[in-house]
């Protein structure tokens, strides 16, 4: 009955029921469990939701108990609202009077009760709230008729901690509801079975499930081409010269996003187009994550109902909201991911079947030959895998109190439930019971301080009964990483923002900035704000965030090799971009060399800084910062000498101010990837990585504190406290489950071991082409450049380059 009047509301809309969503609905009704895979704008809502409510509606009453019987959960909160939309639209359809609520980090404390007294019978939601509903009394009887928990971008939280937070408390929701149906949605992705094996882990589902729609979704990628090719080409020379070239792109499309890789690129870019088209203030805004929440709401409600002309943005809109409007995606610089440009080239061509076009905009040169890669690869489907992160004891630990915290646990049926989870079934006995009494002591080398012992045992219940433990541990539940941030206010008026404390700290009263694209001049900074009046001083700055730079992905950098090799071996079928890029790769070849597939180039030239020494493994810039301390340990083992390193995704150098006999040095031997592990520790002090990696680790397992809304803690504070409690590991407790777990994720996710041996063993099987160019190559010019960008102000590092460029092309 319930199935035939969801088709009849379809066929009421002019829509027709895809296969996938009869496959999802059969699912369902079948009670199975899995992941959802399909474009965005296929109607995978009506697929996932329309599915969960046949199923519940089949097969019990209506309208049923009071509680949610469905959970959403969504990693952003932009997505909310329109899911929001979609199940009011499916609710009035059935004529059911059902409500349908949004919890998040925005939603007011009375808001909260509300809905924890009398619950919705759907909750859109995200995974840190999950765990604060975990964190209140009587939450069993909150969840406790759930019928089915739907993950949306799944893919997105299980390469996070985030996604360790969904499985714990969907095991725990299992536990309270165990005919629970757990679904997710996924974006194409190069492990989509394992996506499902984490996210179903070990719980006990009818049926296993992968739905793939069976939509090709097309995607055009243009390039924006400069109308000369410069020979030396460096990170960030191009791109504002392009910027011309896109009004005429804006002005034929309806609505076009501009995707920027950073805050501090959005901020320029919006400034930029408006002082070359006037006319689109008021038509054009600016969207990123510190941004005050109405504001991106005001974007994001006026990008849906087609009033802006263009948006800047980064990838605060990058996941599955649907504008209808947006016909035209452009990417300003590389995004340095198969996976991220496809997502972002969604966001236009939303109707099944519809083609979405992305132009590329390259900020330097080179990065045309990853716009002809990113075709190809986009067209073979070679697209990153997501690595979940497994044993993660920090997130276990506030889990744990987050349990203590409400109702209290029994460790013996929590154990059971948490090994079901994908992250924690390698963990033994005896790793639980070092956890339990990280609980109730603070490990062995701290269980001498009262304040790291937050749990106690009472009749075989762990709890926090201490209201202060208690209140800063909701106050600390999550695991997104971040700088600490301060408030922008005008000093009269309302919020604007956030923006780092390390930017905060630089600006004295009376300097200017832009910010949300509003010129701002600093009044003062008191209590964690930053108080400011609109500013018409001419020179501005832009405020700027840390960990801005993101590498290439392993596939990104296979496609860029291949291109590359493309240019010598086919040169009739040429992509344009190669094409037009003839004359830096010409000058590459004859003042060097231009690797073949089967070749390692390595260039060999003095200038007046020293003796360069650079490689290129094309393997992204976190591989080749762990190669380059690795080669120079080596090659220090052999003989006396001392190097300064630079890299870029391209390649490495090591610079320094002896000459060295590079044939005899440069052997096979040095890539030998055997005893990897042991070696790039010591070369690349991973102890001093570690240490800082560590802090994340301290604050979401609750040994450090943030401190309270509106009096956080300075930044210098927390890594002080960290580093403390870091060495005490290190010299009393080197076995510490939590000191161990820092090292392994600097190894796998900073340093990637895993893909450094890779690229170590294909090396292993090239030639070594070594060559000695007279100037640096047009390859090794970019890392260069980048050496010198971490030295200079912007003004001396262009006048700088245009001396060296002059001095090479004599």
């Amino acid at each position: 009955m319930y199935r035939q009047k969801i088709e009849s509301w379809f066929s009421s809309k002019g829509w027709s029921v895809f296969p996938f969503q009869n496959e999802t609905w059969d699912a369902f009704l079948e009670g199975g469990s899995g992941i959802v895979n399909a474009p965005t704008g296929s109607g995978k809502t009506y697929a996932l939701f329309g599915g969960a409510l046949l199923s519940y509606l089949e097969n019990k009453p209506s309208p049923g108990p009071k509680g949610p019987l469905f959970i959403w959960v969504t990693p952003i909160r932009a997505l909310a609202k329109e899911i929001k939309i979609s199940v009011e639209r499916i609710f009035e359809a059935l004529d059911l009077d059902w409500e349908v609520a949004i919890r998040s980090g925005d939603t007011s404390s009375s808001a909260r009760k509300k809905q924890f007294a009398k619950p919705p019978q759907v909750l859109i939601t995200t995974p840190e709230s999950l765990h604060v509903i975990l964190a209140s009394k009587n939450y069993p009887k909150f969840y406790k008729n759930m019928h089915a928990v739907i993950i949306d971008e799944w893919h997105e939280l299980m390469g996070s901690k985030r996604g360790v937070q969904t499985q714990l408390a969907i095991s725990r929701i299992k536990a309270l509801s165990p005919s629970l149906l757990i679904w997710g949605i996924s974006a194409t992705i190069g492990n989509l079975e394992e996506a499902v094996d984490v996210l179903l882990g070990d719980f006990e589902v009818k049926h296993r499930k992968l739905i793939r729609s069976s939509f090709e979704k097309q995607t055009e990628v243009i390039s924006i081409f400069p109308d000369n090719v410069e020979k030396y080409s460096w990170a960030g020379h191009l791109g504002l010269k392009l910027a011309d070239k896109l009004l005429p792109i804006i002005e034929a499309s309806k609505t076009t996003i501009i995707f920027t890789n950073t805050r501090a690129q959005s901020e320029i870019w919006y400034q930029r187009l408006l002082e070359l088209a006037p006319e689109l203030a008021g038509l054009m805004a600016m969207h990123h994550g510190s941004i005050s929440r109405d504001l991106r709401e005001w974007v994001e409600d006026a990008l849906y109902d087609g009033k802006l002309k263009a948006v800047v943005s980064t990838s605060s809109l990058d996941l599955g909201v649907d504008f209808r409007p947006v016909e035209t995606i452009i990417q300003v610089g590389s995004p340095k991911s198969v996976a991220r440009f496809m997502q972002r080239a969604g966001r236009s061509g939303h109707s099944p079947g519809a083609l979405s076009r992305i132009y590329f905009l390259p900020t330097h040169s080179l990065e045309l030959v990853e716009s002809a890669a990113l075709r190809t690869a986009i067209k073979n489907k070679n697209i990153e895998s997501r690595i979940p992160y497994i044993r993660s004891w920090d997130v276990l630990i506030q889990y744990l109190m987050t349990l203590a915290v409400s109702e209290g646990f029994d460790a013996d049926v929590i154990y059971k439930e948490v090994k079901q989870t994908h992250c924690y079934r390698s963990m033994t006995k005896d790793e639980w019971h070092e956890i339990l009494n990280f609980l109730l002591y603070g490990s062995r080398s701290l269980e001498a301080y009262d304040e790291y012992q937050k749990v106690y045992l009472e009749d075989g219940i762990y709890r926090i009964t201490d209201r202060r433990i208690a209140q800063r541990h909701r106050l600390s539940i999550g695991t997104i990483s971040s700088e600490a941030m301060l408030l922008v206010k005008y000093f009269r008026g309302g919020r604007i923002g956030s923006v780092e404390e390390w930017f905060a700290s630089h600006l004295n009263p009376g300097d200017s900035f832009w910010f949300a694209g509003r010129p701002l001049e600093l009044v003062m900074i008191k209590d964690m704000n930053v108080l400011v009046r609109k500013s018409k001083k001419v020179n501005k700055r832009i405020p700027s965030y840390l960990g801005g730079r993101v590498p290439l992905s392993s596939e990104m950098s296979e496609v860029l090799r291949n291109k590359l090799y493309e240019y010598e071996q086919n040169k009739d079928g040429l992509d344009e971009e190669l094409s037009r890029l003839a004359p830096i790769l010409e000058m590459q070849k004859y003042g060097s060399v231009l690797p073949n597939k089967d070749e390692f180039l390595v260039e060999y030239f003095q200038t007046k800084e020293g003796y360069h020494l650079v490689m290129f493994p094309f393997e992204g810039r976190y591989v080749h910062e762990g190669m380059a301390a690795l080669i120079a340990q080596r090659i220090s083992k052999e003989i006396p000498i001392s190097f300064s390193i630079a890299m870029n995704d391209y390649g490495f150098e090591l610079l320094s101010d002896k000459r060295i006999d590079v044939n005899r040095v440069i052997t096979q031997d040095l890539f030998d990837p055997a005893g990897l592990a042991i070696d790039i520790q010591s070369s690349i002090n991973a102890t001093e990585l570690a240490r800082r990696r560590f802090r994340d680790i301290a604050r979401i397992s609750g040994m450090i504190f943030q401190g309270f809304p509106g009096k956080m803690k300075k930044d210098r504070h927390l890594q002080a406290s960290s580093s403390l409690l870091f060495n005490v590991f290190q010299d009393y407790e080197p076995d510490n489950l939590l000191y161990l777990q820092t090292y392994e994720e600097v190894m796998t996710f900073q340093l990637e071991e895993a893909r450094t041996k890779t690229a170590l063993n294909r090396i292993l099987n090239q030639r070594i082409r070594i060559v000695y160019p007279q100037n640096p190559s047009p390859l090794a010019f970019p890392i260069i450049v980048d050496r010198l960008r971490e030295k200079m102000s912007s003004e001396k590092l262009s006048d700088r380059i245009a001396k060296m460029t002059v001095s090479f092309t004599k």
